[in-house]
This record gives C-alpha cells, sequence and structure tokens, in this order.
C-alpha cells in the first residue's frame, strides 16, 4: 500500500488548518464591520484578502488578460467553473464589488455563511428559487456591487465548458444589467473535483467585454448563454 503524495499531505495538515484561520480571523472581521458598512464594501475587502490568503498559501499564481469594465455600474460576471479555486481566483483577480449566489442552507455556515448573510451576496431557497431574488438583485444593485455566476452549474472534470444554463441569465435580463464573460483556465490542476489535494499552479483569467441586455426580453436567455458560452469557451485551454 503505497503512502499519499506529498501535496496530500500538505493539504490536510497544513492547507486546510490555514485556511480556516483565515476564514475564521477574516470573518469575524467582516462581520464586525457590517455593523458600520452595510453595504459590505469592506466585508468585501476582507474576502478579497481572504481569496489572496489562499492563492499565496496553496502557491497559485494567476495571468489576466483584458481590461475591467467602467466601475460606475453594476454587472452580471459569467465564468466557466472549473474547480473551487475559481471563487478566490476570481475575488482577487477582479478588483470590484464581488457577491456571489449560493443556497440559502450555506447561511448557517459558521463564519463563511455568516459574511455571506451579512455582506449582501445572494441566498436562494433551492425549493422556491424566484421568491425575493429580484428583490435582492436591485439591493445588491444599490450597493454598487456585481454578481459572479457559473452558468454551468458544476465544475467541469475534463476542463471543457459545458452548457450555459440560460435560466441564470434571466437575472441579467431582468434587472437590465451587462453581462462580463470570463474565462478561467488551468484552475482544475490545483485542486480536481473530487479530490481532496490541492497542488501550486498557474491560472490564466480573461475579462471580456461586457454585453448589454438593455431591450432584451426573458425569451432571449437562452440565446445570451449561448453567446456569451461560446466567448468563454474560445479562450479555455484545454489541457
Amino acid at each position: 500500500m503505497s503512502l499519499p503524495p506529498y501535496h496530500w499531505w500538505r493539504t490536510v495538515f497544513f492547507l486546510i488548518p490555514a485556511i480556516g484561520v483565515y476564514t475564521i480571523v477574516l470573518g469575524t472581521a467582516s462581520l464586525l464591520s457590517t455593523v458600520v458598512d452595510r453595504r459590505g464594501h469592506f466585508a468585501h475587502r476582507c474576502a478579497r484578502a481572504w481569496s489572496w490568503l489562499i492563492l499565496k498559501t496553496t502557491g497559485v499564481t494567476v495571468e489576466v488578460h483584458g481590461d475591467l469594465p467602467p466601475a460606475d455600474r453594476s454587472y452580471v460576471i459569467a465564468s466557466n467553473h472549473q474547480s473551487i479555486y475559481d471563487i478566490p481566483v476570481i475575488f482577487w483577480t477582479v478588483a470590484m464589488q464581488l457577491r456571489i449566489i449560493a443556497k440559502a442552507s450555506l447561511g448557517s455556515f459558521p463564519f463563511l455563511g455568516w459574511h455571506l448573510q451579512r455582506a449582501g451576496h445572494l441566498l436562494v431557497d433551492r425549493d422556491n428559487p424566484g421568491a425575493g431574488v429580484l428583490k435582492k438583485m436591485q439591493r445588491m444593485i444599490a450597493q454598487q456591487a456585481s454578481l459572479i455566476i457559473f452558468p454551468e452549474g458544476t465544475r467541469s472534470r475534463d476542463g471543457v465548458v459545458g452548457r450555459f444554463k440560460g435560466g441564470v441569465f434571466l437575472l441579467a435580463i431582468d434587472s437590465a444589467l451587462p453581462v462580463v464573460p470570463v474565462s478561467v483556465s488551468g484552475s482544475r490542476h490545483v485542486m480536481l473535483k473530487g479530490r481532496l489535494m490541492t497542488c501550486p499552479g498557474h491560472v490564466r483569467v480573461t475579462l471580456h467585454a461586457p454585453i448589454e441586455t438593455t431591450g432584451m426580453t426573458r425569451a432571449d436567455a437562452r440565446a445570451l448563454a449561448a453567446r456569451v458560452h461560446d466567448i468563454v469557451a474560445a479562450e479555455v485551454a484545454h489541457d
């Protein structure tokens, strides 16, 4: 019986405990900040620091191509999904006020879930996903924040970009927000789906030009999803 590789031991006995400490310390700072900053702006700075620490501790470098969109409005950031590391990668490299959409049950998770609740992230009841989502989107826009979505709905095992679901693009159309396609390559090698082991790696992030949704109707959601998918997939390396 062979022993697990070095990076498994490093993940279990060093990286996971370190991330736990980062989460407790920065989660506490984030929660305290929301007492005076209800917009969640300082809380997001804590989230970006958390992301940087995770990437630095894991040994992940990130190469960014493309320009950030103008910061005078909110956007829906639509990215492919290769790894759980995609969130810290995007939070650190996309220097904007960002929020995620997550299942409501995550809100009860200590520190991380509490941060999501207090910092203006969209926690959605999967049994009744439409309830209150638009109201939460309007609140997010009022906070001058943008929403990250992963339209594949799951992480890719082989790096190939899966079909983008049209339903999540209704959030952009209903709120008349531009969609910013984002291509992420290489993050799956940092932590493969279904494997409890992280490895140092290099990730490439490409920011594409925003796509306006003004004038679109809900019937355009699938076409918009297909258009964004093609833009994202064209820049994702299949390695």
